[in-house]
Parts: C-alpha cells; structure tokens; sequence
C-alpha cells in the first residue's frame, strides 16, 4: 500500500465528508444569518433566540435529508469495502 493510495483514500473520505456535512451546515448558517439581521433590527439580543431556531431548523433538515446522507455513506463504505484487495497488494 503505497502513500498515493493512502492520500487518495483520505481525499474520498474528506469529500465525501464535506458533501456530507454542507446542507446542514448551509441550512445552520442560513438561519443564523436570519435572525442576526432579525436581532440586529430589532434590538433584541437574547440568547435563546438564535440556539432555538437553529436546532428546529438543523432538525428538520436532517429528517429531510438523512436518506441521501445515509445513501452517500452506503456508496462510499460499500467501494472502501469492495477495494480492499486491491489495499492490501
């Protein structure tokens, strides 16, 4: 197993990791770009307000989203697992 192999596993398993990772995260920063400018405008600075929002909003777009993330996880486990003798040469 050389160091190409290896790096080129690592490379798959951060992409696929980022394309993972980002609806969440894009959904998270949507809505806490929402209510800065919300509290911005209004004045008000609670707490709460952006940690609730938030949670109700990364919920629901992981109920959405968990099949395509869990179908992306199958695919790459499943070429990982399929590849494996092709590593240990």
């Amino acid at each position: 197993m050389g160091y190409d192999l290896i790096v080129q596993i690592f490379r798959e398993l951060i992409r696929t990791a980022l394309i993972i990772m980002a609806p969440v995260l894009l959904t998270s920063l949507a809505v806490g770009l929402f209510i800065s400018i919300f509290q911005a405008a209004t004045q008000i600075h609670e707490m709460t307000l952006v940690f609730v929002p938030k949670i109700l909003a990364i919920s629901a777009c992981l109920l959405v989203i968990a099949p395509w993330m869990l179908n992306i996880i199958i695919k790459y486990t499943t070429t990982l697992f399929a590849n494996i003798p092709m590593y240990v040469k």
